[in-house]
């Protein structure tokens, strides 16, 4: 399933209206599936970062699969990790508000990026519009934020601590020591 323009463009309108409403100069993005743009918005006035912020967002969205606020949890659960993989695509990822992912009747296509408002506002304006253009807003939590929650980072349990301490057994065993 794919993201026709004239639906982007729907979508651009409407968060257009809604930031003049608010008194807000915005950058709206919009994605397709595979986080290739299909169109960015700057409002006059915008500031001259907002466009790449708002990419940014609608890219994280629709390659991560989950609105951007959602990845906050995983960024803080494992920092380093999600700092290399935020660096891995075409745009930077991103674990903040604004950003979301366009999924209807539970196929993904695509990601929704606002900036130029606070968070709240960024994240207001994308759910508001979506839920008029009848995508839905529903995801499953992200699991880095579940693992996260049940046990404190330099815990043992962890399993990022236990892959660690299994990568370290097999380095010493198999390198003869060469890694202990």
């Amino acid at each position: 399933m794919t993201l026709p323009y004239a639906d982007a463009r729907k979508l651009v309108d409407d968060a257009r209206a809604r930031g003049l409403e608010l008194g807000k100069a915005l950058s709206i993005a919009v994605v397709d599936y595979g986080g290739f743009v299909v169109i960015v918005e700057r409002m006059d006035g915008a500031r001259p970062m907002t466009p790449s912020i708002a990419i940014s967002k609608a890219y994280s969205a629709a390659v991560m699969q989950r609105p951007t606020y959602m990845l906050e949890g995983w960024r803080n659960s494992d920092p380093v990790f999600f700092t290399q993989v935020g660096r891995m695509g075409q745009h930077p990822i991103v674990a903040t508000k604004g950003g979301y992912t366009l999924k209807r009747d539970g196929a993904i296509v695509g990601g929704f990026g606002v900036s130029g408002g606070s968070p709240d506002e960024d994240q207001k304006i994308c759910e508001d519009v979506l839920r008029a253009a009848g995508f839905d807003l529903d995801f499953p939590e992200w699991a880095g934020a579940r693992r996260s929650q049940l046990f404190p980072r330099d815990d043992p349990r962890t399993p990022a601590n236990q892959s660690r301490r299994c990568l370290r057994h097999l380095l010493t065993s198999t390198c003869g020591g060469f890694y202990g």
